[in-house]
């Protein structure tokens, strides 16, 4: 029986990859994901602190709210005072609703990638025309105000349609987080040529464990040292890649970042045998270092 498939990649196992070094001969690098979105109010799509009412749904639309305002600004301070980079996933609309906040992170030096226009909508449910345009506009904001255009894309809400992939290619992307099957970047097969998967996470990622399953602050944070740790030992024969997923509204709360700060600690004080990046450093790396073309990876 042959089940449909996608065919965006073939089946290699972790076992069987090329043998890849990062930057200064070190086998893990790890990066920050942090996501900056804005929601439309009395209408649209977005997680909730506790179930949502009637539109407008006040409660739950202020406190993800709360993440621009306040809790991104506290994760600013707490990434400069690790001297962590970041990749901001940021949406479109960041840029007209908090340009200073969008400013902060660019005097930092993160990068800046595509999350779309907002996490009010999601892609899947677009035409390929709608999907198309969306893309579009939202590069061309990111550009217009970067003065160049992000090089990696993260849909809202992690959601596809048939042909996101062929579409990001075709738009001039080089690497998609969409995709969280493996622990090395992945080439992926499109109709314009091949993209670059690098793994995103959705294990240790604060929306699916604070939530979704309801973690503790504390969990959440002793999940991002253990995977640490494990992951240091798993890379002593094989680079890998470790993403943190994270959300202002989510650990940008007090006694979230407070257990944040913990682990992000423990991590930063390895910085001398780990890469501490960012995910396009991430895809420009492997890119270079493993083509499309490497037998079993196209």
């Amino acid at each position: 029986m042959t089940l449909p498939g996608h065919g965006r990649y073939d089946y290699v196992p972790i076992t069987r990859r090329p043998d890849v070094l990062w930057p200064e001969g070190r086998r893990l690098a790890v990066y920050i994901g942090l996501n900056l979105e804005h929601f439309a109010f009395g209408e649209g799509l977005g997680a909730e602190l506790a179930p949502g009412g009637p539109q407008p749904d006040v409660l739950n639309f202020a406190w993800r709210d709360y993440g621009n305002r306040v809790g991104a600004w506290r994760m600013r301070d707490l990434l400069d005072d690790l001297a962590c980079p970041a990749t901001v996933l940021a949406n479109a609309a960041m840029y007209g609703y908090a340009p200073e906040l969008m400013t902060a992170f660019r005097a930092r030096g993160d990068e800046i990638a595509g999350h779309g226009r907002t996490n009010s909508e999601r892609q899947s449910t677009m035409t390929e025309a709608q999907e198309r345009a969306m893309i579009a506009e939202a590069t061309r904001t990111i550009r217009a105000a970067e003065d160049k255009a992000p090089e990696g894309w993260l849909s809202p809400w992690i959601a596809e349609s048939p042909v996101t992939p062929d579409l990001l290619a075709e738009a001039g992307y080089g690497y998609t987080l969409n995709w969280c099957m493996d622990d090395q970047p992945v080439w992926m097969r499109t109709r314009s040529g091949p993209l670059l998967s690098v793994p995103y996470p959705q294990e240790l990622n604060d929306i699916p464990a604070i939530v979704a399953r309801k973690d503790s602050a504390s969990d959440f944070a002793d999940m991002i040292v253990d995977t640490f740790d494990e992951m240091v030992e798993q890379s002593a024969q094989q680079s890998l890649v470790m993403g943190i997923a994270l959300h202002p509204y989510i650990v940008g709360q007090p006694f979230r970042l407070r257990h944040l700060r913990r682990a992000l600690s423990h991590v930063a004080r390895s910085r001398d045998f780990v890469w501490l990046t960012r995910a396009g450093d991430i895809a420009r790396h492997w890119a270079t270092s493993v083509p499309p073309d490497v037998d079993g990876m196209s």
